[in-house]
């Protein structure tokens, strides 16, 4: 019954936001550069910022670490015990802006990572934390914008980032 339920505000959050795919370019443009190019700036922006402020290693490091745990570790093995078919595949009215991804859409990989970096550099630094933790939300609603993925994904996502910053910051942190 829950599960039917979840199921049910899925689809209804999945088609208001998904509807707008094709009715402007430019939204379409942006939709298609957040979902899939933005988080590279996020990297780039962390890396670079060792340039300016030396101190930052610690936080870069343990913040990709975080990334990447969260991404092909956790995420990949919740994949691998539960498979969840993509809204493209599995609705007939959904606007896939990008090309198929041939895998479980659950969790978001993309959440999961983003959300994995702006959590340890919330931590490290408020500010530049505050601007990565809306990026990883605009990442994140972009990939159900493009229809590559339900919102209880992206929520899921979010999660396993969070846990996974909050995670391995306390792990990386003592030593």
């Amino acid at each position: 019954m829950i599960v039917e339920f979840i199921k049910s505000i899925d689809l209804v959050l999945f088609r208001a936001i998904n509807q707008f795919a094709f009715r402007w370019n430019w939204l379409d443009e942006l939709g298609v550069f957040l979902s899939d190019y933005l988080v590279y700036f996020m990297v780039a922006i962390l890396v670079l910022s060792l340039l300016k402020f030396r101190s930052y290693w610690r936080m870069v490091l343990i913040s990709l670490i975080s990334a990447f745990v969260a991404r092909f570790v956790i995420t990949d093995f919740i994949r691998f015990i539960h498979h969840r078919v993509r809204p493209f595949l599995s609705l007939n009215d959904s606007n896939l802006l990008i090309n198929q991804v041939n895998q479980s859409s659950f969790p978001s990989g993309h959440a999961a990572f983003t959300f994995g970096l702006a959590t340890v550099v919330y931590f490290y630094n408020k500010k530049l934390g505050v601007a990565f933790l809306i990026a990883a939300l605009l990442v994140s609603i972009a990939r159900v914008f493009v229809g590559v993925h339900w919102p209880s994904d992206i929520l899921a996502g979010a999660i396993v980032g969070v846990f996974s910053g909050w995670l391995v910051n306390r792990l990386l942190k003592k030593n």
